[in-house]
């Protein structure tokens, strides 16, 4: 019977193990088997392993992946667009899968709140077979019904890694949003949601973007992405300070949609008092549970505001965003985000490396 490792989380806030686990004798019919080539370690792995996420342990995280198709299972042979699919073809693919048939899917066309949505790395047990189920691998087992997509030649591994979840949740975001050509946006964070954040508003034709947080390098980063403007939270500490800096980048109006792209609590009701009268405010960054803050909600009646929330993304995200990074790579340089490369065996210092904001982008190589 063949073997192959994987990192596993089997209690929260303790070291991830190397286990070694059976392949799976048999691939039935819609599913694959895929060698992992790289994969991302997200903001949300961080979480999850301090036990912010409720979910069943233990699992193998990883839900940032590229692989190359070592086994198809019987009837399939193309991918989500449609192109044909064979061993050997890079691949990469939706975290996520919905059921298609319940009320969010079919009624309301909400398929990222379908309560049947199961997630790699996240929402599968690693102590029953197929075991594969997420990122930190050497391997990959891709369940029927999987969205998967064909990555083409030219746009290289990193680059799909490199922006990770973080883009196509970006996309879904600011898609709610309904973000106008021309409009000011503030973006609240320079993380990997908020550098993505940054990208699809400026290709959305925003006219000026204004990126707040830190540390300087992340900034940097930032302007290499096209900000107009950034906020060093290490130099502004005072909300009130960072609320009047804004409001001087926007003649004194505020801005027309301002992005939180943190996760932490505080960033909320500081990014309301941003927006400018009758603007829009999406909460994007709170994927895991930071929290509770104190704010009035006389703010959203005294200012006229939108207020959005968005929760992952859906198939057609990812497929946007693959042709994105394609015709784009030069201008939004993702794979630049990889910074640190671990191996497989070294997933607790890619953990690490991530929650002390040491990499742009953290990622496991496990060949």
């Amino acid at each position: 019977m063949a073997m192959a490792q994987a990192s596993v989380l089997e209690n929260f806030e303790t070291p991830l193990r190397l286990l070694s686990f059976p392949l799976p004798e048999r691939i039935e019919a819609g599913a694959a088997l895929v060698r992992t080539e790289m994969a991302g370690i997200c903001g949300t792995d961080v979480h999850i392993w301090k036990g912010q996420l409720p979910i069943s342990l233990p699992i193998v995280l990883g839900h940032e992946t590229v692989g190359r198709i070592e086994q198809l299972g019987e009837g399939l042979n193309r991918d989500w667009t449609g192109q044909p699919l064979r061993v050997g073809d890079r691949v990469t693919w939706n975290s996520t899968t919905s059921c298609g048939q319940c009320y969010y899917c079919v009624e309301k066309r909400l398929p990222t709140k379908c309560p049947h949505r199961r997630a790699y790395g996240i929402g599968y047990r690693c102590d029953e077979p197929p075991h594969f189920l997420g990122g930190y691998a050497q391997f990959h087992y891709l369940r029927p019904r999987t969205n998967i997509f064909r990555i083409p030649d030219d746009l290289p591994t990193e680059s799909v890694v490199g922006a990770g979840c973080a883009l196509i949740t970006a996309i879904h975001g600011i898609e709610r949003t309904g973000l106008a050509w021309r409009d000011t946006v503030v973006v609240q964070g320079a993380g990997p949601v908020g550098i993505s954040a940054l990208a699809v508003a400026k290709s959305a034709g925003a006219a000026k973007v204004i990126m707040i947080g830190g540390p300087r390098t992340r900034l940097e980063l930032a302007m290499r992405f096209g900000a107009d403007h950034v906020i060093d939270i290490g130099e502004v500490t005072d909300p009130q300070g960072r609320i009047s800096a804004v409001r001087d980048l926007t003649d004194g109006y505020g801005a027309d949609a301002v992005l939180e792209c943190v996760g932490l609590p505080l960033a909320v009701p500081e990014g309301m008092e941003m927006c400018r009268d009758g603007g829009k405010y999406l909460v994007l960054g709170h994927y895991c549970d930071a929290g509770t803050v104190l704010f009035n909600p006389q703010v959203i009646t005294r200012k006229q505001l939108q207020v959005f929330g968005s929760w992952s993304s859906e198939p057609r995200h990812l497929k946007t965003g693959l042709d994105f990074l394609r015709a784009r790579q030069e201008e939004f340089p993702f794979h630049t985000l990889v910074t640190h490369r671990f191996r497989l065996d070294q997933a607790n210092e890619a953990l690490a490396a991530t929650a002390r904001w040491e990499s742009a982008k953290s990622v496991i190589v496990p060949a």
